[in-house]
C-alpha cells in the first residue's frame, strides 16, 4: 500500500457492531491507527444510536446481534440514512445469512477470518461505493441473483426458526449427533430434540434426511 493510500484509509470514519466486547476491542487494536473508529455498538438499539450519531463512511456490521440481527440495524439506519454504507463483518459464513443482509443494504460481506490489511482495504472499497466479499460469499449472491438459490423461500422458511433452532438445524444438517449438539451449544440433549421435533414441524418436514436435503438445497451447510 503506497503512502498516499494509507493516508486516506486513515480518514475513514468506522463505526464497529458486534456483541462481543474483546472482538471489537481487537478490531480497534488491528486497525485502530489505520482508520478512525468513531463509535461502537453492541445490540441493536446502541448500535443505531452510535451510527446515526457518528454518520461514519463505513459500519462495520456482525450479523447475529441482540435485538433483532444486523438487518435490523441496516433497516432502522437507512430509514433515515439511506447513504451510510454498511460492511457486514460475521463469523458465520452461511448463505441465508450473506442474502439476507445484501438484501437489507450492506455493501459487502466478509468473515472474521480475515486480515487487517484485508479489513483496511475492503473498508477503502466499500467507502468508495464498491460491493466486497469474501470468495466463497461472493458466489452465494450470484447464485441469488441467477436464480439458483431461491432468496425469497429461503427467507420465508427461515423467518419461521429462532436463532437457536437455525443453530440447530445447520449442526443436523452437518451430520452431528444430538450428543454432540448438546455439546456445541451448551444444552441438554433432551433440549435439542424439542428444537428438531420444532424445526421439523415449523418447516414441515418428517425427519433428519430431509432436512438435510432440505438445507444444503439452500447452501446453509
Amino acid at each position: 500500500m503506497t503512502e498516499q493510500q494509507t493516508n486516506t484509509q486513515a480518514g475513514r470514519r468506522v463505526v464497529i457492531v458486534d456483541d462481543h466486547a474483546m472482538f471489537r476491542s481487537g478490531v480497534k487494536h488491528d486497525i485502530g491507527s489505520r482508520v478512525h473508529i468513531v463509535g461502537e455498538g453492541e445490540d441493536v438499539p446502541t448500535a443505531v444510536a452510535a451510527v446515526l450519531k457518528a454518520q461514519p463512511d463505513v459500519v462495520l456490521l456482525d450479523v447475529h446481534l441482540p435485538g433483532g440481527g444486523g438487518v435490523e440495524v441496516l433497516k432502522q439506519v437507512h430509514a433515515t440514512e439511506p447513504e451510510i454504507k454498511f460492511l457486514a463483518l460475521s463469523v458465520s459464513d452461511a448463505a441465508e445469512d450473506v442474502i439476507g443482509v445484501i438484501r437489507a443494504g450492506a455493501r459487502g460481506y466478509v468473515t472474521k477470518s480475515i486480515s487487517a490489511d484485508e479489513l483496511v482495504d475492503a473498508i477503502g472499497r466499500v467507502a468508495e461505493g464498491d460491493a466486497v466479499f469474501s470468495p466463497r460469499l461472493a458466489g452465494f449472491v450470484l447464485d441469488a441473483f441467477s436464480g439458483s438459490i431461491d432468496i425469497s423461500a429461503v427467507d420465508e422458511e427461515l423467518d419461521r426458526l429462532s436463532q437457536r433452532e437455525r443453530e440447530v438445524m445447520r449442526l443436523i444438517a452437518r451430520g452431528y449427533a444430538y450428543k454432540e449438539i448438546a455439546r456445541e451449544l451448551f444444552i441438554s440433549i433432551k433440549t435439542v430434540e424439542t428444537h428438531v421435533s420444532s424445526v421439523l414441524r415449523k418447516l414441515q418436514l418428517s425427519n433428519r434426511h430431509q432436512l438435510t436435503r432440505w438445507a444444503t438445497d439452500r447452501r446453509l451447510v
